[in-house]
């Protein structure tokens, strides 16, 4: 399994198919959809899903229900949305895939609450969205996206959820808010509180056993 970056909270899961996580408008849509199969949206926000490309992209799409409203509302095919919610298993591109929680980190009490799911991808991949969602007991999770930033985010709470999530190997995303500076002492926190390999880098190959290997990009 291969894993790469592109910007902010997009990722591409290289599978059995090529799934597209989160393509949004602060991320490298064009690159990051261009021969995928599937596309995974964690909740509607824009700097997550860029509904215009991923309407015009033709992809199938896994969402929480505001997500399937917003795309066809934008003129997506019912047959190519499928709404999910916490618990349920999907199988997009032949890819096995736990949909975990149900709402994004509050900001603040006065501010509206929206739904958002995390994605557990083979078992082996973990993309929470904008939320710290709770891994099934006995799942050993091999690498965890954790975001570094954002007005929903404190570090504190960050090293908890790894600790709880304990993945062998974290690697960054939602830093598109921070800093060159402020995203690497984010890492340090990470790493120096938490019993992890942090890969900062484009792309991670995931071997049969534990550990990644990492390429810059």
């Amino acid at each position: 399994m291969r894993v790469e970056r592109h910007g902010h909270s997009c990722v591409v899961v290289h599978a059995a198919g090529q799934l597209v996580v989160d393509p949004g408008a602060w991320s490298q849509v064009s690159l990051a959809l261009d021969g995928a199969d599937a596309v995974l949206a964690t909740h509607e926000h824009p700097d997550h899903l860029d509904v215009d490309a991923v309407v015009a992209s033709g992809l199938p799409v896994w969402g929480p229900a505001p997500v399937v409203d917003l795309l066809a509302a934008a003129g997506a095919g019912a047959d190519r949305l499928h709404p999910v919610a916490d618990g349920d298993l999907v199988t997009p591109a032949g890819v096995r895939v736990r949909v975990l929680g149900e709402w994004h980190e509050l900001v603040h009490p006065d501010a509206p609450r929206f739904a958002n799911v995390g994605y557990l991808i083979d078992d082996r991949v973990l993309h929470p969205g904008d939320a710290y969602v709770t891994v099934p007991d006995g799942v050993q999770v091999e690498l965890a996206f954790v975001p570094v930033s954002g007005p929903w985010l404190r570090i504190a709470d960050v090293v908890d959820w790894v600790r709880r999530v304990r993945p062998t190997t974290v690697v960054p995303i939602h830093d598109a808010l921070a800093s060159q500076r402020g995203a690497a002492l984010a890492l340090q926190w990470i790493e120096r509180l938490c019993d992890v390999d942090i890969v900062d880098a484009g792309e991670v190959q995931l071997g049969e056993g534990s550990g990644a290997d990492r390429q810059s990009r």
